[in-house]
């Protein structure tokens, strides 16, 4: 069993797809597949259902890829750790972040941590919370700003970014712009544009709504909270948003309090054993000293 073998595993199974692992692994489609089978011969067990129009783990392939990961994690590792040894800080580091992390200067951070660790690589996705706390926990992020809606999720730990209120938000000519406050209660019948579900923010409001015994009516989801103010200023409906961002369009919005007052959290998370190696905890602490 070879690196390489593993390293195009992982890709196949993450890809599901033999040409689109090549290309991100950057070799000849055919050296995959026959480095596939070599390793698959040598196991004595298939690996993957060829047999439909994407590539599948069998249940072995699917029992045997999270130790492929870790292989490669520990790999990664010590190349890091020699590194670490020698002085400079080397390595690769897969961050998530949400969409909805407006108000986290993030360009900000990724540069000042690449002026003081120019040897550290950054790979930053976005997706929801919900995708993002299972890519911690299977060692596909080393670490992720989500948000939060009860409490640091189990196996991950975390500093908080931001905590703030979340609000509603209306167009100046709609009925609820005279108010400075609306209850949960009033907001049934209205048409409401919220972040998706897997966000920390609409797992606050559901939570919320669900407490109060209200069923809430959401007519829009959009994933970035900007395109939630906008579509709020044609009249569309009541947008719920973080208060920072409100306050961006303050004078385009009407601001409502929340009645019961609801909160909402970003987070630095990474998996509570700590992530796989020295760039990543580099980041994490350089992240506590300024974020």
């Amino acid at each position: 069993m070879e690196l390489h073998q593993l390293e195009y595993f992982v890709a196949v199974a993450e890809e599901a797809n033999f040409t689109r692992a090549a290309a991100r692994m950057h070799v000849a489609q055919p050296g995959v597949s026959a480095q596939i089978r070599r390793l698959e011969r040598e196991l004595g067990q298939p690996l993957f259902d060829r047999s439909g129009r994407a590539v599948r783990l069998t249940d072995v392939g699917a029992a045997a890829l999270p130790h492929a990961r870790a292989a490669l994690a520990a790999v990664a590792a010590v190349r890091e750790t020699v590194a670490e040894h020698e002085g400079l800080v080397r390595g690769q580091v897969a961050m998530g972040i949400v969409t909805s992390a407006g108000p986290v200067a993030l360009p900000d951070f990724l540069a000042a941590f690449a002026e003081r660790y120019p040897g550290v690589e950054i790979t930053l996705g976005e997706a929801n919370s919900d995708v993002m706390v299972e890519a911690l926990r299977e060692g596909r992020l080393d670490v992720a700003v989500i948000g939060l809606a009860d409490g640091v999720p189990a196996g991950l730990a975390a500093q908080v970014v931001l905590d703030e209120a979340v609000v509603a938000v209306t167009a100046p000519g709609d009925p609820l712009a005279s108010r400075a406050e609306v209850a949960l209660a009033d907001l049934a019948g209205r048409g409401l544009i919220c972040l998706p579900k897997g966000t920390g923010v609409r797992g606050v409001l559901d939570r919320a709504f669900a407490t109060a015994g209200v069923h809430p009516r959401v007519t829009i989801e959009a994933s970035d909270p900007n395109v939630l103010a906008q579509l709020a200023m044609r009249g569309l409906g009541v947008a719920i948003v973080p208060e920072s961002l409100a306050r961006y369009y303050a004078t385009e919005l009407h601001t409502l309090q929340l009645r019961p007052r609801l909160r909402g959290q970003l987070v630095l998370a990474w998996r509570a054993d700590g992530p796989s190696g020295p760039a990543a905890r580099t980041l994490i602490e350089f992240a506590r000293s300024v974020l």
